[in-house]
């Protein structure tokens, strides 16, 4: 059934399906003209999909780990000390400089939400690099 929200007609929608095949099947471009392929990613473009950011003491920064971690672990997984938050990390297959931020946690801690867990693991990184 056809719902009039659609922005392309179910031919044109199967013509893009047909284009893509190639590389979704190959995992690179298969045009022959080079001008066909998509741009690379300048230096100064935005990360998107980078994996987890890494910790630093500005509001956006806590913010970014914070819903990292939230979108990881969900609302199910807490409160929970870093050692069931790891395994709730690797069984979610998350990077592993995320879980390498919560080793680095005091093991008799409990977090209740993700925030509180994000603060945590910038206090800790800062006395990390105290240390050095």
């Amino acid at each position: 059934m056809q719902r009039g929200s659609d922005r392309l007609s179910v031919h044109r929608d199967d013509e893009m399906k047909h284009e893509l095949q190639g590389l979704l099947r190959s995992g690179h471009p298969t045009r022959t003209e080079e001008w066909h392929d998509p741009e690379p990613t300048a230096d100064d473009d935005p990360e998107v999909a980078g994996g987890p950011v890494s910790p630093s003491r500005s509001p956006a920064g806590v913010e970014a780990l914070r819903y990292e971690l939230g979108r990881i672990l969900g609302r199910t997984s807490f409160p929970a000390g870093p050692r069931d938050l790891i395994g709730v990390l690797r069984a979610k297959h998350a990077p592993d400089t995320l879980v390498e931020l919560l080793e680095q946690l005091p093991r008799n801690a409990r977090y209740t939400t993700p925030r509180e867990l994000a603060e945590a693991v910038v206090r800790t990184g800062e006395r990390g690099r105290e240390r050095r």
